[in-house]
């Protein structure tokens, strides 16, 4: 078997995750020709190229699995570490996420790992429709997607259902929409999407009023953001139930076809490796989101 180069796969990481040579060098406490180095030294024991090399650098396939390979190691190693004291360095662990479950119910689920800290998080928010290509290519531990399909070495577990109501202030209703939620109206009031590859809008549309026509939008990348836009009778748009409730009942918004939300399936995948602290992050988002959704 090749020995595997540890310290090429830390600067191949490295370079990845933090998009750029220079980044990665500052992290390592190492020059850059260093890094370039010791990716070109693995790249000719694996006999492949393992990262193409734009902006951002992006990994190959055989890079990609070489870099899952390395976190995963990075976290059994952690497992093996006294527990955390002064002067201990925290291990790190990348998740990916939507943005509405980062602004509802996931921040209980870290708070037993967060209060005291056990570890350090990337919290990198995707769209639930594509969190799951991060798992896949190594780039995380873990996910919360749509998607079910199971990626050789991982699990999933189900979480429940986020359900999206479609809502816009008083003011913005009766003048857009008076004659109800109809596809003339919608063809004319702007709504509010989270970013070109948010698919939520286009799919409510087409199952309420079956219809796939282009229909005038804004963006806004922000869960926050995106619900204080609606209140300012800006647009209307798909919201989690759960982040304006409050909202619909002060009567701030209302929902412009209630009773007809969009349920969103929601699951866990993480890889299967087996430690206290992956154990425990598993368990707790899973409790979290099953007692919120």
């Amino acid at each position: 078997m090749t020995p595997v180069d540890y310290r090429g796969l830390a600067a191949l990481d490295a370079v990845i995750g933090h998009g750029s040579f220079d980044r990665a060098a500052a992290a390592l406490a190492i020059s850059q020709p260093a890094v370039s180095q010791r990716i070109r030294t693995l790249e000719n024991m694996a006999g492949v190229p393992l990262m193409v090399r734009s902006q951002p650098p992006l990994a190959t396939a055989a890079g990609q699995r070489l870099i899952a390979h390395y976190r995963q190691v990075k976290l059994l190693e952690a497992a093996l570490d006294t527990p955390a004291g002064a002067g201990t360095r925290l291990p790190e662990l990348a998740i990916a996420v939507n943005a509405d479950s980062a602004a509802t119910w996931l921040p209980a689920a870290l708070a037993p790992l967060l209060t005291p800290p056990a570890c350090l998080l990337d919290i990198r928010i995707d769209d639930q429709d594509h969190t799951l290509s991060q798992l896949r290519e190594g780039r995380v531990f873990a996910c919360v997607t749509s998607e079910t399909a199971l990626v050789a070495g991982t699990t999933a577990t189900a979480l429940g259902a986020m359900r999206y109501v479609c809502a816009a202030a008083p003011a913005f209703a009766a003048r857009w929409f008076s004659d109800g939620f109809t596809a003339a109206a919608v063809l004319q009031a702007p709504a509010l999407i989270f970013d070109r590859r948010d698919a939520l809008h286009a799919r409510y549309l087409q199952r309420r009023l079956g219809m796939a026509a282009a229909y005038p939008h804004h963006l806004l990348g922000s869960s926050e953001g995106f619900v204080r836009f609606i209140e300012a009778g800006h647009a209307y748009g798909m919201v989690p139930l759960l982040q304006v409730a409050a909202a619909l009942t002060a009567g701030t918004l209302v929902d412009l076809t209630p009773g007809d939300g969009l349920d969103v399936p929601l699951m866990w995948h993480a890889w299967d490796i087996q430690t206290p602290l992956t154990r425990a992050l598993s368990e707790h988002v899973i409790a979290a989101a099953r007692a919120s959704l």
